[in-house]
């Protein structure tokens, strides 16, 4: 086993920072031939002009996307969407246009916080109506969840379909 790879492996494969112990412990290598590999890596990258980097954040490592590049990999990852968040967010797409002041007496005061977090997500829309926010979901909404059209039709179909798998 290369010392080098495994390090790296770890690194890409951990959801957050790893302590040079935690790395070792898990790959069975010394907490030496880790930063040392550690060091390795991050010269090499940076070398390279390469769009990750290793960083060190008080004691843990991790393997990061450089700012520049951040753009680039935005339409490729997915974003993670708590249960409570996607009961909103399901709520809003079956019920569609959705008012926001309905979503509150269904959901309770957290339905605004959820509703600003799912428009900065771009995946609902909110239209002023009154005094209040009539709510859609977007394109991106239905890319997301792979539905084809993005119609309300078509969304609340793809709901019923899914709810019964």
């Amino acid at each position: 086993m290369e010392s080098k790879g495994a390090v790296e492996a770890a690194l890409f494969a951990a959801s957050g920072g790893l302590r040079v112990r935690d790395i070792a412990e898990l790959t069975g290598l010394s907490d030496s031939t880790v930063r040392s590999s550690l060091k390795e890596l991050a010269a090499e990258y940076e070398e390279r002009g390469s769009a990750i980097r290793i960083l060190k954040i008080g004691p843990e490592y991790l393997m990061q996307l450089r700012e520049e590049y951040a753009r680039y990999s935005e339409k490729f990852s997915r974003m993670e969407i708590s249960p409570a968040l996607m009961k909103t967010l399901s709520t809003i797409a079956y019920n569609q246009p959705a008012l926001q002041s309905d979503l509150f007496r269904a959901r309770g005061s957290r339905a605004y916080d959820d509703v600003r977090e799912l428009i900065e997500m771009d995946l609902v829309h909110g239209k002023p109506k009154g005094q209040t926010l009539e709510l859609t979901t977007t394109r991106k909404f239905a890319e997301y969840f792979g539905i084809e059209g993005g119609r309300p039709e078509d969304v609340r179909r793809w709901i019923e379909e899914n709810e019964r798998k």
